[in-house]
């Protein structure tokens, strides 16, 4: 694994802050109504995003995911800018504003989504692992999904077939411990998802995903497995979302006091202690930070707002072709 340093712990610092601040901004502008539809937030999340790509070869690596999806192509690559405009629906977004909240997606960033289906994702992760593995391509699928997701049929589907053939991917629950607002106590008579992976003979095990060092490690691993030909692995990130399911949700099923326990060892802040016990960096460099971090989020912000939003016509031309086909004239774009 790439070596962890002052840089790495600096970096993270800026990076996942950056995520939160940009997702407070998305939540306030849904409450003015510029962002529409649904909005599903991954405040207390980031340090699994922040692990994967410390451990992820970026230029070829791929990664793929559910509707909880704004901050990880920006890891991967994609401009932020760009991605509040798709919230926004405006033609500078990464699909022109036609995908909005819940489909994010960037070929060029590898990032294949950004999907509304829950566990819709399974077996396209693997679907991209198989065409690497068919055309010799020294590339690795991670494939995210949540809790609930877990408990979908086409992820077994999706676990034999990648253990018989050997897939390079990595799967990856993002364990919240609420499928929307039901505790995983309640979805099966036992709370180990990873034990799912054991009645396929993948390698698969619990990771403390509220620090990303730990993520990172247990990426590496299993990137390095799936690389070297050894077939998938299955980590059970257990981390915890600050905010409801989407923005409309009440969260009656949790308290107020169990959100305060989790906050005590919210990522930042244990990357942020790191730092201040290493002296990495002095009070003044970090509201540095701090100060970089806001100004992005106001140059998000103002990109999107100043936007324009696609013409009617988009919609009608972003679509399949057919040649003989009898009414309304249209183009692909």
């Amino acid at each position: 694994m790439k070596k962890i340093t002052k840089e790495t712990y600096l970096k993270w610092y800026e990076d996942m802050l950056f995520w939160r601040k940009f997702e407070d901004k998305l939540a306030q502008v849904y409450i003015q109504q510029k962002v529409r539809g649904f909005l599903h937030l991954y405040n207390g999340q980031e340090a699994i995003l922040a692990g994967a790509l410390h451990a992820m070869d970026l230029k070829k690596d791929r990664m793929i995911t559910a509707y909880r999806n704004h901050v990880q192509p920006i890891g991967m690559g994609e401009d932020p800018k760009r991605v509040m405009a798709e919230l926004y629906g405006k033609k500078t977004g990464t699909s022109q504003g036609l995908g909005g909240s819940m489909h994010i997606f960037s070929k060029e960033h590898r990032f294949y989504g950004g999907h509304g289906i829950v566990g819709g994702q399974i077996p396209l992760g693997a679907g991209l692992a198989f065409g690497d593995k068919y055309f010799k391509r020294d590339n690795v699928t991670l494939c995210f999904f949540g809790d609930g997701a877990s408990r979908q049929g086409t992820l077994h589907e999706s676990f034999n077939m990648a253990m018989n053939w050997k897939l390079p991917v990595v799967f990856c629950v993002e364990n919240n411990g609420y499928a929307m607002g039901t505790s995983v106590k309640r979805t099966a008579n036992h709370e180990d998802i990873w034990k799912l992976g054991l009645g396929y003979e993948m390698p698969c095990g619990p990771v403390d995903a509220m620090n990303p060092e730990k993520v990172a490690e247990a990426m590496d691993e299993a990137i390095d497995r799936a690389r070297r030909g050894d077939g998938p692995t299955f980590l059970d990130l257990k981390t915890y979302r600050y905010r409801g399911h989407s923005m409309s949700d009440a969260q009656h099923y949790r308290t107020k006091d169990e959100v305060k326990e989790y906050q005590k060892i919210d990522p930042i802040t244990q990357v942020l202690d790191k730092i201040k016990e290493n002296e990495w960096a002095s009070e003044d460099e970090i509201k540095t930070i701090d100060k970089r971090v806001k100004d992005l989020v106001s140059e998000c912000e103002k990109f999107a707002e100043e936007s324009d939003y696609p013409e009617t016509s988009v919609m009608y031309d972003s679509v399949y072709e057919q040649k003989d086909y009898p009414f309304t004239p249209h183009k692909t774009v």
